[in-house]
Formats: structure tokens, sequence, C-alpha cells
């Protein structure tokens, strides 16, 4: 069972803090900071490992496709500096139209925000569906605001501030029968819970490595469906997203059919294998493990902080649940509450890491943080 396996050996954090914002930027798993310590040890004698790497390279576009199921593994996979490098490949990419909508929910982290509201000096019209007061984003909603003009519905698999998880199949199926693509920003999922791309139905995904994923900040990955890469413009072009990128001086000004189409220059090979490093260990545990471990922890935590008299924001409904719950602390109005940073800064004299985020506490644990973690915290809380 998962719950015997112990992993202060995987996970250092452990033996030194109570650690639960991976929402945010997660600590390295060891086997991630090795592979950063193997890369620097090769690197710094010479460079004739170059072909070494960059053939590795495409199998961490495999392990990456495993981790999404995407049909056509490493030609589905793109490496993105980041998310809002990935959702701007998309929303750059596509041929708009004046009068074309995008359907987004008014919660969304600005990386799902502004790449999108940019398009509007192109003619292109944001719909902005509307959180529910309980936190909920409801998918009727986002269905009925699409409509023959949508081109693309682009939404958080799991919203950041709520921890809302958004069932995306029935956005998917509503979104094609007009013609149009879902795009989703996957940051708060991925390596958290199961993602099944072709289940789902996604168009396009993208995702950092530094939350869920246990990897270093500014190296994540993008897909995109097969026969959809070539639907996109590359939005930056270098020598090594065209077709025959390594015969130099040969112009040949075609790019690449797959995703690599995306990728214009060198790669950030470090944070690629670090994060290589990480997926290999989520895929070693399965990600039914992994999301059931997380499931368990923020049951546990919600049923603690409701006996202590807080209000647990997040949605917690079958098929809703991810691994953020954001919470208020009892009679948050009244006064002798202590406000929140005082909160923060007193949990972390005690070594637990929480943060504040859109005015509320919120928790993320990991697979790996154990149950008398999320004790401690009920406990320590005011």
């Amino acid at each position: 069972m998962l719950q015997s396996r112990d992993f202060s050996t995987e996970f250092p954090i452990l033996a030194e803090h109570d650690f639960f914002n991976h929402a945010g930027v997660a600590p390295l798993s060891k086997r991630a900071a090795d592979a950063l310590r193997t890369f620097a040890a090769q690197a710094e004698r010479h460079s004739y490992h170059q072909q070494g790497w960059y053939r590795k390279v495409r199998e961490v576009k495999k392990l990456a496709a495993r981790l999404i199921n995407a049909a056509g593994g490493e030609h589905e996979i793109a490496f993105v500096a980041n998310t809002s490098t990935g959702i701007s490949t998309i929303a750059k990419g596509m041929n708009w139209r004046r009068g074309d909508h995008v359907v987004i929910t008014n919660v969304e982290y600005p990386a799902n925000r502004y790449p999108w509201e940019d398009l509007r000096r192109f003619g292109v019209e944001m719909i902005e569906v509307e959180q529910l007061p309980d936190g909920r984003i409801d998918v009727e909603d986002l269905t009925e605001a699409i409509t023959d003009k949508t081109r693309i519905v682009a939404v958080s698999h799991v919203q950041y501030a709520s921890g809302c998880r958004v069932d995306l199949k029935p956005i998917s199926d509503l979104v094609h029968k007009v013609g149009g693509y879902l795009c989703v920003d996957a940051i708060q999922s991925v390596g958290a819970m199961p993602v099944d791309v072709q289940a789902m139905g996604i168009d396009f995904l993208t995702a950092d490595g530094h939350k869920w994923l246990l990897g270093p900040e500014g190296c994540g990955i993008l897909y995109v469906k097969a026969d959809l890469a070539e639907l996109l413009h590359p939005n930056v072009v270098g020598w090594m997203n065209m077709v025959n990128a390594s015969d130099y001086g040969n112009y040949q000004f075609e790019f690449e059919k797959d995703a690599r189409r995306f990728e214009p220059g060198s790669y950030n090979l470090p944070g690629i294998f670090a994060l290589a490093a990480s997926m290999e260990l989520l895929l070693e545990v399965g990600m039914s493990e992994v999301w059931s471990r997380i499931e368990a922890l923020t049951d546990r935590l919600c049923e603690g902080l409701k006996r202590k008299g807080y209000r647990v924001f997040s949605p917690r409904g079958i098929g809703e649940k991810s691994g953020i719950v954001t919470f208020e602390p009892p009679a948050a109005t009244t006064r002798g509450t202590p406000p929140l940073p005082h909160i923060v800064s007193e949990l972390e004299k005690q070594n637990i890491v929480i943060v504040i985020r859109e005015g509320r506490l919120r928790v993320s644990p990991h697979f790996y943080n154990t149950a008398e973690q999320i004790d401690r915290l009920i406990a320590a809380l005011p």
C-alpha cells in the first residue's frame, strides 16, 4: 500500500518542513535534484554528451505522453518554458477571424487570461463565465456560452484559487460540434491526478513542471493533438522548428509537422532531465495511487477544519475535488480573529508552509505528505 511506503529518501523536504504549497512552487524530488547534478557534472567537462542528451529528450517526451495518455506519443509533446508560453503558442498560433469567441471563466489564473485578452486587437471577443458563489464552475454555464462563433474554450482543469475541478468532457463534446477546440491549463492537475487527453477530448494542454510534477521552474509541456499541429503557426521561429534542422547550410523554410514546430531553439536540457526524473517517480507510483493519497489527505484536512470551525470553500463533491483546499477561519469577520498573514507567519515558525490566495488560506499536499503532517497543521491553526 502507498501509505506504508517511506518517501523520506525521495523527498528530503519531509525532514525539514510540513510543506503544503504544491499548487505554488513545489520542492524538487531527490531524483530531480540528482538529475540536475548529473547534468552539471557532465556539462562542466565536455559537450560530447550533446547527442546523447538530445536522444534522451525524445524519451522524456514519451514519458510526458504516457502521463496524459497522448495517442501520438512524443510527436504530440513540445517542451515550453512555462504555462504562459504554452497558452500563448495556441492563442497566437491560430488564424483568427473578427467576431470569433473565446470562452473562459472569470477566475482563471492570469496565465490563462492575458493571452486570450490580447486577441481583442484582432477583433476576438472573450466570453466570461462566472464562478458560482460556492466556488464551483458550473459546466452547464460553460456549455451554454458556446455558440457557432466559439473557436476556443480555454479553461483550467483545476482552478488555482478555489481548487474546483472542471468536468471537461461535456465541454469538449459541445465545442467540437460547433467546430471549435478545447484548450486546457492543466498546471494544477497533471502530476496530481490521472489526466487522459483522449478520454477528456482535449485538443491543447499545457502545464509547467514546478508544481504537481515536482520539477524545476522554467520547463513545462505542451500537448497539441496530432491532426491540429499544422493548424497553428509557430509564434517564435528559429532553426530547430524546421525540417532538416541539423542541415545548417541548407535553408529550407518548412516547419515540422508535429509538436516540434513549437520548439524554435535549443532545449532547457537540465530542466527537462530533472522533470523526467520526477515524472518517472510519479509513473512508478502510479497516477491512480498518487491521486488516491492526495484525496485521502485533503479529505482528512477538510474533516479536521470543519471540526475546528473553519469554513472550507473548495468544492468537495464527486468529480470536483482536487489537491487544493482553500478555507477561512471561524468568525473571520469578528474582532479578535488573527489576520491571514499572521496565521501563515505563525505556521512558518513551526515549519508548516501554507499560503494565501484570493483572501483565503490555501493548502495543497502531495502524495508523499503524511496524515501526521495534516494533523499537525490542523492542531497548529488558531
